[in-house]
């Protein structure tokens, strides 16, 4: 008869005036002010969760590394802190480098703590190490999109570690610091003063006068100039110094996607969103100006109509560039002044430069603006009320503004939902629209909600995500559920990869390998019943007029709600360009 030994962990107290680095890690955090962490548990951190669990550090433990990264990257973007999240070796940090990658795309502060094999079996293939080209070498994984990428060598060097990868994270452009930690170094014994260094407050670089001077004089001598914003206004809270400089000059206002909410949806100044999916009015102002002053911005393809200058930011147009990261300016438009400084006390220095200075007549630019965005908007008006089922994604839009408070959250994931938002979508509050731009990724939008939710526990917080994004892992409902975070899953079920689907179709004439079938009918997974399953609320959308006070429900709801809403795969409008409708061939 085979017998089961059980091992016992071996207590020894630490040397008088040392600790175990675990709990004084837990502790620093504390004093850093971190709130909450996203994780998964494995072999490697077990350690620091025992310290964890003796600390007010909330703990959120999720049922994939994937969804703890985007929830952290959630967090991040509601609450304006530096989100951390915590993974094990092997699967664990590999299956959270998309989420992280995610973040650091759209420059979200994170601090990745992750344990490693014991640094005594380096080299010797141990349980989950990879070590193909150098001993150890999983951490190099995370080398292409984190800031910077640290291996705790020495439990002596683990406070300097921490203290710099939160130093890092926040300072400059944000981004991800992966901290990879052997298991042995959470165990081992440190001063107990050495975690005590914490990182340096930082004042953010501003525009010198006469730089200021100089832009708002060539602003306010410009013909047609328009003020270009992207994230960073968001992130920097610069949304009212943008307005105030708008209004001082009478100037108009694009936006990249991240950039959605840097103005309110009604000003008569905003043009909308640019590039393939924009607005005409916004493509058209950008193409035509003389000068664009973009700022927090690195003018990416998909909100740049992939730099064709046939349809957006045409030569031979002035650029000035303010950015955070010098890397960015003249990346990808020629700059002709590019300034290295915060987009909030930038735009503050220019709205001091700016008043009481007279600018050039702007004639009837706000008639202009006002009679193109109603244009446009007229093409699929009647699309918001529109009664047929599965139904428009235009009414599914409609719906939910009108149920959520303007200062509620939409958090997107890719396709109509995305860029249905950013085009079509009225946000009115800076921030509250959270959404996946220079990765793209599909799951991002249930799991970042849970993060949202979490820094912002008395707003509302609705995942507006696709039916292919959902199904990728509905295991988000099992968090949302242990962590009492009542988001609202809205599924646009279109039964299909709908967007692919879509560009496939327009250039092939078939929707092969991008549509959900069985035997030659679509096919429809009942996530509102796997919702039941998990113990949450579960709605399935049989006509248009049920959505509305589905919605409403689920904001007085305690609990997760998903919400199935089956949906036309109607195409976004498309009035910019993406240069891979050039590069499809269809042939033989």
């Amino acid at each position: 008869m085979a017998t089961q030994t059980q091992t016992e962990t071996v207590v020894k107290a630490p040397a008088p005036g040392k600790r175990i680095a675990a709990y004084l890690l837990t502790e620093y955090l504390e004093r850093l002010g971190v709130e909450v962490i996203f994780g998964l548990c494995g072999h490697t951190n077990i350690a620091f969760l025992d310290a964890l669990g003796k600390s007010k550090i909330r703990f959120i433990s999720t049922r994939h590394e994937q969804v703890a990264a985007h929830a952290t990257d959630g967090y991040a973007r509601a609450s304006g802190k530096t989100g951390v999240l915590l993974t094990h070796l092997g699967p664990g940090l590999t299956n959270a480098a998309t989420g992280v990658a995610n973040a650091a795309l759209d420059s979200i502060p994170m601090v990745v703590i992750s344990g490693d094999i014991p640094s005594h079996y380096y080299g010797r293939h141990p349980h989950q190490e990879m070590n193909l080209h150098q001993d150890a070498d999983q951490y190099q994984v995370y080398r292409p999109f984190c800031k910077r990428v640290y291996r705790v060598d020495r439990v002596e060097d683990f406070p300097r570690i921490v203290e710099r990868a939160f130093h890092l994270a926040a300072s400059g452009r944000p981004g991800p610091v992966l901290v990879d930690v052997p298991m042995d170094m959470f165990s081992a014994d440190l001063d107990e003063n050495a975690f005590s260094q914490i990182p340096a407050e930082i004042a953010r670089p501003t525009i010198d006068s006469a730089t200021a001077d100089r832009i708002v004089a060539e602003l306010a001598e410009a013909k047609n100039p328009v003020l270009y914003a992207g994230g960073g206004v968001i992130s920097a809270r610069a949304t009212t110094a943008l307005a105030e400089l708008a209004e001082l000059l009478e100037i108009p206002v694009a936006h990249s996607l991240m950039g959605k909410g840097t103005m309110h949806e009604a000003h008569p100044l905003l043009l909308g969103m640019t590039g393939f999916w924009g607005t005409p009015i916004a493509n058209e102002k950008c193409r035509t100006a003389d000068l664009i002053l973009a700022i927090g911005t690195r003018l990416a393809e998909a909100s740049s109509s992939s730099w064709d200058p046939r349809f957006t930011f045409s030569p031979p147009t002035r650029v000035f560039h303010i950015d955070a990261d010098l890397a960015e300016i003249g990346r990808n438009l020629p700059t002709e002044l590019g300034v290295i400084a915060d987009a909030k006390l930038a735009l503050q220095a220019l709205v001091e430069a700016a008043r009481n200075r007279t600018h050039r007549d702007r004639g009837t630019l706000r008639e202009e603006i006002a009679s193109s965005r109603k244009a446009f908007a007229g093409n699929w008006a009647h699309q918001w009320t529109s009664d047929q089922f599965p139904l428009r994604p235009e009414r599914i839009l409609a719906e939910v503004r009108k149920a959520i408070p303007e200062d509620g959250f939409i958090v997107t994931d890719v396709g109509w939902n995305k860029n249905g938002v950013g085009q079509q979508f009225a946000i009115t509050v800076p921030g509250t629209f959270v959404t996946p731009s220079g990765l793209c990724t599909m799951g991002f939008g249930p799991s970042a909600a849970l993060g949202v939710k979490m820094a912002q526990p008395h707003r509302a917080s609705v995942a507006l995500i696709g039916d292919g994004g959902f199904g990728s892992n509905p295991a988000v409902l099992a968090t949302a559920m242990e962590a009492g975070l009542n988001v609202i899953f809205v599924v646009m079920d279109n039964a299909a990869f709908g967007t692919i689907a879509g560009l496939e179709n327009q250039h092939y004439g078939t929707d092969f390998g991008c549509v959900f079938h069985r035997d030659g009918q679509p096919y429809r997974v009942d996530f509102a019943a796997i919702a039941r399953g998990y113990g949450a609320r579960g709605v399935s959308i049989e006509s248009p007029e049920q959505l509305g006070p589905a919605l409403v429900e689920a904001l007085a709801a305690n609990l997760p709600t998903v919400i199935q809403v089956p949906m036309e795969n109607a195409p976004t409008p498309t009035p910019g360009h993406w240069n891979i409708n050039d590069i499809y061939r269809n042939g033989c």
